[in-house]
This record gives structure tokens, sequence and C-alpha cells, in this order.
């Protein structure tokens, strides 16, 4: 492929099928080393990227989206609320290589007796079909977002085959006798004080009690004791509950979570009565439907740094970079072997981005989750690539899954 990709190769290379190996445990050469196609207009390769705290080392797919037969598109386990390892997930889709997504709903040490959903942060669109809305910006897991971002920030491919960054606005509403009451969450592990969020067969059987735990500032706050949940199957209420509940969703019914003033609203309703429901996500930058969108935070605009990265604290990473006008995409997850494992700054990691010719660069999940399966040349399966630093794969919410039709 182009850019810089092709002028770190000329820092040295290593032939064959070895370059899809994972990063030797030890002793692994400063020399970039050379790509290997492992489909038409996908690349792979690896490379040591100097940091101010050590050596890291980066794997990276290409991803040319102009080649007719490849695609991306969302890695997800068939529920919101569920975790699968990313090469597993990639294996099940038939996709040559991935990484992981969104940083997610891991655990609920604050809320003794609360299940950790393993739901991601951010919204997220799989074939088109939106799977989930952002959680409010004090309920997220992972670092603090970058000044001016939000957990409604995405990178996504539209229907125009061109990737992009962008911010998906939940738009939704419960349409009852007495009026409108709007959605603040759909499949969400976390809803806004005071909301009603909705939850369908996407979600899985997770329980949905976490959803009426924290506030909009605080994660760790107390769960509300002022809650209410309703079902509603066909457009009508056919059950009410005190609170949260959890099992299967089946097709063709919502359950409707409501919080403080939320769960209010929802006692007005009974069984019987006349309910619609309808939520969408909305872009704030393109037109063109989206395919595949997964949450994040942005690090690079038009090849700028957004201001106010942080450079202090380095960890193993994993990220994606859009150039040529979004008919690229570059796919880096850093290796978490122990001589690696100082990683990069966020500030680093998207210098690192532009070094790869790329102009829009953003950030997923990292440390343990950092995850790079490929498949290699004439192989039937995709492998892990990197060194996660837990030392196995971490289950994941969601990722990355380039495919080939070649």
């Amino acid at each position: 492929m182009r850019g810089t990709l092709a002028a770190l190769t000329a820092l040295g290379t290593l032939a064959g099928a070895a370059l899809l190996g994972a990063a030797p445990a030890s002793g692994v050469s400063g020399a970039a080393r050379a790509a290997v196609e492992i489909a038409p207009g996908v690349e792979y390769r690896q490379y040591d990227i100097p940091a101010a705290r050590g050596t890291a080392h980066a794997h990276v797919l290409d991803v040319d989206l102009r080649e007719p037969g490849v695609g991306v598109g969302l890695l997800y386990p068939g529920a919101v609320g569920a975790r699968e390892a990313v090469s597993a997930m990639a294996g099940r889709e038939g996709a040559v290589a991935g990484v992981n997504g969104d940083f997610f709903n891991i655990t609920e040490t604050q809320h003794p007796g609360v299940e950790a959903t393993g739901a991601p942060v951010g919204p997220a669109i799989a074939a088109g079909h939106p799977l989930k809305a952002a959680v409010p910006n004090g309920q997220r897991f992972g670092p603090a977002l970058p000044p001016g971002t939000t957990t409604e920030d995405v990178i996504g491919v539209g229907t125009d085959r061109r990737a992009r960054l962008d911010r998906l606005r939940l738009d939704g509403g419960v349409r009852t006798p007495e009026g409108r009451v709007p959605l603040g969450g759909l499949n969400q592990y976390a809803l806004p004080e005071g909301s009603v969020g909705a939850f369908t067969s996407d979600w899985g059987v997770t329980s949905r009690v976490r959803a009426t735990c924290g506030t909009d500032t605080d994660r760790g706050a107390p769960c509300s004791t002022d809650t209410y949940e309703v079902t509603v199957r066909r457009g009508q209420v056919v059950e009410v509950a005190e609170a949260p509940g959890r099992g299967a969703i089946a097709p063709g019914t919502t359950v409707l979570v409501g919080r403080e003033a939320g769960a209010r609203q929802l006692r007005e309703l009974a069984p019987g009565d006349a309910v619609r429901v309808h939520h969408r996500l909305v872009p704030s930058v393109s037109r063109v439907p989206y395919r595949f969108a997964v949450g994040g935070y942005p690090l690079l605009r038009g090849g700028a740094p957004l201001p106010g990265l942080d450079d202090r604290a380095s960890a193993v990473r994993t990220a994606a970079g859009i150039g040529d006008g979004g008919r690229r995409l570059v796919l880096l997850a850093l290796d978490g072997a122990p001589e690696f494992r100082t990683g990069l700054t966020i500030a680093e990691v998207a210098a690192a981005l532009r070094e790869l010719g790329v102009e829009d660069g953003f950030s997923l999940d990292g440390g343990g989750s950092s995850t790079l399966a490929a498949r290699a040349p004439d192989a039937a399966e995709v492998t892990v690539r990197n060194h996660p630093s837990g030392g196995a794969e971490r289950p994941m919410p969601n990722g990355i899954g380039v495919f080939s039709r070649g």
C-alpha cells in the first residue's frame, strides 16, 4: 500500500509466513517488517515504535476500501450485553482479520450484587442496524475523554464505502395515551438520570438493573431506588414491574426501563394501553447511512492531533485511522508482551497514526483488551498476532472485522 508504510518497509524485512506470527516473546528486531497481503486489498505488518518510556511494537492492518471485494463490519457476540474473543467473533463471521472495539462495562465493584453487563460505552451499528446508543459521559469506562469529545463519537463506514469519524445521537420516544415520553437510552448499560430507556431483542439475556445505577457525572453512585419497567409487545403494554428484570426479549417486544422521573412517567401505563416506541441514531456529519459504526474517541482530525491529548500515561493501545478521503482504513494494535508493555501515550498514538499517513484517528479500548487477529495467506482460520497484555485474549463486546470476497 502507500505512504509511510511503504517507507517503513525499507528499514528491514522478514520474508514469508513468519511475518504473520505473533511478535516473538523477546528480542524483536527494531526493523520494520515487510507487508504481507492476507487478502486482496488487505495487508498486515508489524514494526517497532520508539517512545518516551521505551519501545512499543505495533501490529497494523491496512485496508483498501476501494478494492471491490473488501468490506468492514462490526464484530459482536450476537447481543449487546455479551462478550466474546475477537478471534472467535472474526472466525464465526468469516472475517480475514479484526481488532477489538469499544470500551465497555467491565466491572461493577462499586455496586455489589449488580451484574456487569459487558456492554460497550458508545453507539454501535451492525449491517446498517442500530444496536445501541451511548451512555452518559460520566458513566463511561476507560481513560478521560479528550476535551470536546463525547461518548457519542464513532468511527464508521457508510453505504458509500467511505470511512469517517462522526457522532451518533439517539432520537426516540414513547407515544402513550397521555402524550410523548422522550427516550434517554437504547440497549445501554447506563441511562441518564430521570429518563426512560428502551431494551430490545438486541440486548440479550443480561440483567437490566445496571441501567439504573450511577449518575450522569458519577459512575459509582448508588443505584436508583425509584425504578419501573414496562413490557410492550406489538404496540400494547403486556406487563409492568417495579424493578428492572433480566432474560431474553422476544423479537417485536420492547422493555422500557425508567428511573426517577422516567419511572414516574412509566407508572401511568397499565396492561392493555396502546404504546408506540420509535428510535434511530442520527449522525452529526454524514448524510450517508452507516453500514457499520463503533464507539471510542477521536485523536486526529484533518491530520492534526486534538488539543489536550494525554502525553503522560503510557499503555498498550488499539486505534484506527482513516486516509485517502475515507477510502483507506488503518487498524493498529500494540503488542502486550512484557518488553513492550510500557506502550504509548495517547499523544504518541496520534503521532504514530500520522506517521502511517492517516488524516483522522480514533482510539479504541486498550490495555488487556488490545487484540489484533489475522488470517495467514491460504489459512482457514484467523489467529491472534499480538500478545494481549493479560496473557490471553480478553472477551470483548465488539470489534472491527475486515472481510474479503477475494
